[in-house]
């Protein structure tokens, strides 16, 4: 620990950086783990591997793994008040019943069938304060041109969009404390942005750059808020998750041992530990020999930070 000089977050913003490190968790080999949560009533960490079309579970006590099969890519997840999960599958969202037991079907059910026409897939996704799950779809086609969208759905109003302008790579998506901020990204743009956000009408204004990245500093991927209402990215490409302060700087940097981090997500006792998944995509053969556990599940403990739990989707 300790600090290591400054680094620019955004323009003219320049404050001592405290660096930590974050070691392995699970093995996990993803070649693309994202979304991970922290499900409190089962003390367990969820997660996808999207290329792999799988659903990871980790109990942390016992340090038991359980995996499933998917019938399709999962881009992002929530968690349900009923214990369900909510999948962004590619095309759909879902609800899956979680069943630890060996063998038997999955237990599926859609929602809402999304974009189904179009060349995207959903992507990034979280539940906003007030239980309602908002996501981006990406553009799977080369030319990565910004034809996805933003959605709200609610199992009350079903699925809205957010006037928030076309993406090519949704992700960063998450809120303030109070809701009424909403943070989001689309990646090669290399700006986090920031809007007001309205739970109940699916409504944004003042939408205004947050932080913009250097040519060195990767690509923002997932995010999440601690409850000071500092901002968690982790950063594609630069071995990192970064904090972000109210005014854009960075004040703390903890250093993931593979390239690509992918996601953070604040859970465990008193929301004090901070889990990171990885991806294996893009990394050379001797890349993934000098780090043979990219794809997995990192993990840093704190005891002067404190995260914010998710909104369990209202799926009653």
């Amino acid at each position: 620990m300790g600090t290591s000089g400054s680094e620019i977050g955004c323009p003219d913003a320049r404050v001592s950086v405290t660096r930590r490190a974050a070691t392995l968790l699970v093995d996990a080999s993803c070649t693309l783990g994202e979304g991970i949560l922290w499900d409190a009533k089962r003390r367990a960490l969820f997660w996808t591997d999207i290329e792999k079309s799988q659903l990871w579970m980790h109990v942390v006590a016992t340090a038991s793994t359980h995996r499933w099969a998917l019938p399709e890519r999962v881009g992002s997840l929530a968690l349900g008040q009923s214990g369900r999960v909510l999948l962004g599958c590619e095309k759909r969202l879902c609800l899956l019943e979680v069943d630890t037991s060996a063998g038997g079907p999955l237990n599926i059910t859609t929602l809402v069938a999304v974009e189904p026409m179009a060349r995207t897939r959903i992507n990034d996704g979280r539940t906003d304060r007030s239980g309602n799950f908002v996501f981006g779809t990406l553009n799977e086609a080369d030319d990565k041109a910004p034809i996805g969208s933003f959605y709200q759905y609610s199992m009350k109003h079903g699925l809205r969009p957010l006037d928030l302008g076309g993406v090519a790579i949704p992700n960063s998506i998450c809120f303030s404390p109070d809701g009424r901020t909403m943070y989001y990204c689309d990646s090669p743009d290399l700006r986090i942005m920031r809007c007001e956000y309205h739970a109940d009408s699916a409504r944004v204004a003042h939408i205004r750059e947050f932080v913009r990245f250097g040519n060195d500093q990767g690509l923002p991927d997932g995010s999440v808020i601690d409850s000071a209402g500092c901002l968690w990215n982790a950063a594609w490409g630069s071995g990192c998750v970064r904090r972000y302060n109210s005014t854009g700087a960075i004040d703390i940097v903890i250093e993931v041992p593979t390239q690509n981090p992918t996601c953070p997500a604040f859970g465990g006792p008193g929301y004090r530990d901070l889990f990171i998944t990885s991806s294996r995509q893009e990394l050379t053969t001797d890349q993934l020999q000098r780090t043979p556990h990219a794809g997995g599940v990192y993990h840093h403990r704190f005891d002067d930070v404190v995260g914010v739990a998710d909104e369990l989707f209202r799926d009653a």
